[in-house]
């Protein structure tokens, strides 16, 4: 059977393999970019110790009630620019659906509760790259401090990385957010123990930066004088001194609530928070 010139062109198994020689060539071509480009972010990151680039595309919105819920009820919302709130609205809608809500003690989670649970973690993470918590699959609200069977006793909230799950007592999460200048804010807390975590064991570099700093606020704490500091003026509340990880979460507060007042007194441990953070937001 004879084939249409053209059909012989199209079919041609030498015109298929200089095809697949180019896409051949391609995927090799991509494998070194990207291969080039991890060394050049790498050594970005290093040098000018930041992230080279933390937010890439946005597409998921709220829609206008939620957003009135971050404009009534989220102060740290209505302080970002017209650019970073929509970054901040999309990060809250993807956080938002992509955990599970669980009420607990025959609480019921509504949808303004899952707003605004989502945004203090969103905002204690905006600076990241890597902002969704990965170590958090459920997030358990009870109603009121509840018993926890960790340590037989009870908690107004708990971070479970065995299991995945963050929970919170609304009645104190509520407080956390609704009174900002009292350096109490039960969902920073607890979102900071589980930032704590995936930094101790990820390999990106939000992790190794937030490692950095890390070991650079306990490094400034055995210096003498600091010590002293500490001691005399007794502006961090005891709990702070139950442990390193404790202290880290407590000093995530103050930064959040009394940024001002923790620059004047203790300069460095504010300066290597925000490096730790990458927290270049809303006056911070």
């Amino acid at each position: 059977m004879d084939f249409h010139p053209l059909l012989v062109l199209l079919i041609d198994p030498e015109d298929n393999l200089n095809w697949l020689a180019v896409y051949a060539y391609g995927i090799v071509f991509l494998g070194i970019f990207m291969f080039i480009f991890k060394i050049f972010e790498h050594n970005y990151n290093l040098y000018f110790d930041k992230p080279l680039y933390r937010q890439f595309v946005v597409y998921k919105n709220l829609n206008p009630q939620q957003k009135s819920i971050l404009r009534t009820q989220f102060s740290f919302y209505n302080k970002l620019s017209n650019k970073h709130k929509r970054q901040f609205e999309h990060r809250v809608a993807t956080f938002s659906k992509s955990k599970n809500f669980i009420g607990r003690d025959g609480f019921e989670i509504n949808d303004a509760q899952k707003i605004l649970i989502s945004a203090v973690g969103c905002m204690l993470s905006f600076g990241r790259r890597n902002y969704n918590y990965g170590l958090i699959e459920a997030v358990l609200v009870y109603p009121k401090e509840f018993y926890s069977k960790a340590n037989d006793a009870y908690h107004k909230g708990e971070f479970n990385p065995k299991h995945k799950v963050l929970a919170f007592s609304w009645e104190d999460f509520e407080k956390g957010y609704e009174i900002t200048n009292d350096n109490l804010n039960l969902g920073i807390h607890e979102f900071m123990h589980a930032m704590q975590l995936e930094a101790m064991t990820g390999k990106d570099p939000d992790s190794a930066r937030f490692m950095k700093h890390f070991k650079n606020i306990l490094r400034r704490l055995t210096n003498q004088e600091l010590k002293d500091k500490l001691d005399n003026t007794r502006f961090f509340r005891a709990y702070a001194f139950t442990n390193q990880y404790e202290f880290m979460a407590v000093l995530a507060e103050y930064f959040f609530e009394s940024p001002a007042e923790l620059k004047q007194h203790f300069p460095e441990l504010y300066k290597f928070k925000r490096k730790m953070l990458n927290f270049n937001f809303a006056g911070y």
